[in-house]
């Protein structure tokens, strides 16, 4: 297996050879592999929180309304993401000192047992509020987890790619984040599919859990065994043991590209969190489509994603990653308020409508992780993606599913998309102004 995943001669020779197109060599293909069956891994345990979050709500939260105990959970859900920043710092840091490979092993380590501590944990009734803590503290873990996962990974790709395939190769993170949107909605059909309602309220999302926390572990072994790529490697043999402050190093040295970040996610993660995460639940709650119907819809919207996020990412290395950005946020604008209105119980007319959405945050995700990574220099990209991406991933992806189940509690839901049509005004205003970069060369 090293044999296999250490760089042969042979390998770099072809990919450098005079007058050849770069292109990805063998090693390089399985590192990539590596990497994005983790990031699925980690994001299905990530995202099977808001999967069953109707199901567990009274085990930790028992209240004689639903809506009250929904909307504890998804307070939990958005506290989560208050340490997303905090892995970003950290995790980030980590991986711009210690290497990428390293962190992504950690932050899957992380993730995975919280998410086993989910399923275990007893519920309200035998421990008291013990029960809600634990939930909280797995929770806030996951948080830290996630808030340096999206970073590194995003790095040890776009970094193992040749230059002009570096928007394919970024494109890989979000089609591994939404395919664990993916594995985790699966999770959630068939259990629904073999279980009684009742059952999947007693025990059923307990199942989930462990099965997401499993595969966590399994997937450990894949980045135990990758190989560091060669950037990380030169700035350690430029840099040695010099003590190195890539967090400080990014306020200090970059604080424009810094701001950029937030500027380039803050609409996207608002956008895939509604249409990835929060629709099930949502277009359940709203229409009356039953749980596993809304699943359903949500596997085919993420299946046509994972089509359409390397082909936008391949096309980004073409034309640049202004054009589909801009794209993104124009057409998300202009689409999300009759989105949103003609949602009902048909499942083909809010599958048509979810898909239709997806399309749309698809051009975002093929272009976000490599025009990220390209606004920083090695010694602190890892750092510079995670901490700023993990701010935008807070205030706007976090507290999505609050915000439109509060609203939708005071009566006022028909105007979420108001607030969302506004965010992406705001993300087009960036996009617009902002520098290329799919042809400046990684230093």
């Amino acid at each position: 297996m090293n044999a296999i995943l250490s760089s042969s001669e042979h390998d770099r020779k072809a990919a450098h050879a005079p007058g050849a197109k770069p292109s990805l060599t063998r090693s390089q293909k399985i590192a990539m592999t590596a990497a994005t069956l983790g990031t699925v891994v980690e994001y299905t345990d990530w995202l099977i929180y808001a999967t069953f979050a109707s199901l567990f709500s009274p085990h930790f939260f028992p209240a004689k309304d639903p809506a009250v105990s929904l909307l504890s959970t998804f307070a939990v859900f958005a506290v989560g993401f208050i340490m997303r920043p905090v892995g970003g710092a950290v995790l980030g840091s980590f991986c711009d000192r210690y290497g990428r490979k390293k962190a992504l092993a950690l932050s899957v380590t992380l993730m995975a047992c919280s998410s086993l501590a989910i399923a275990v944990c007893p519920g309200y009734e035998s421990i008291g509020i013990g029960a809600s803590l634990v939930l909280v503290v797995a929770r806030l873990v996951q948080g830290f987890s996630a808030g340096g996962e999206f970073g590194a990974g995003s790095t040890f790709l776009v970094e193992t790619a040749p230059d002009d395939r570096r928007g394919l190769a970024g494109s890989l993170q979000h089609a591994a984040v939404n395919s664990g949107v993916l594995v985790a909605s699966f999770i959630g059909f068939v259990l629904t599919s073999l279980l009684a309602p009742d059952e999947m309220a007693a025990w059923g999302w307990r199942a989930g859990f462990a099965v997401a926390g499993a595969l966590g572990l399994v997937v450990l072994w894949l980045r135990m065994v990758t190989k560091e790529t060669d950037a990380f490697i030169r700035v350690k043999e430029t840099q040695g043991h010099e003590r190195r402050t890539p967090f400080a190093d990014i306020f200090k040295k970059h604080p424009k590209a810094a701001l950029r970040v937030v500027g380039i996610a803050m609409a996207g993660n608002l956008l895939n969190y509604l249409w990835l995460v929060h629709f099930p639940t949502y277009v359940h709650l709203k229409t009356g489509l039953s749980l596993k119907d809304a699943l359903s819809v949500s596997m085919i919207s993420v299946a046509v994603s994972l089509v359409l996020v390397p082909l936008f990412g391949a096309l980004s290395d073409r034309i640049g990653r202004r054009p589909l950005l801009m794209g993104f946020a124009a057409g998300s604008a202009l689409f999300i308020g009759p989105g949103l209105a003609l949602l009902s119980d048909n499942f083909w007319v809010d599958t048509a409508i979810v898909t239709t959405g997806m399309v749309f945050v698809s051009m975002f995700s093929g272009v976000i992780a490599a025009v990220l990574v390209e606004q920083f220099p090695a010694e602190v990209r890892a750092t510079g993606v995670s901490f700023p991406y993990a701010v935008a991933v807070t205030l706007f992806g976090g507290t999505a599913p609050w915000v439109v189940t509060t609203m939708t509690a005071h009566g006022i839901g028909n105007f979420v998309w108001v607030y969302v049509a506004a965010v992406c005004a705001i993300g087009f205003a960036v996009y617009a102004t902002m520098p290329e970069t799919h042809k400046k060369s990684l230093s």
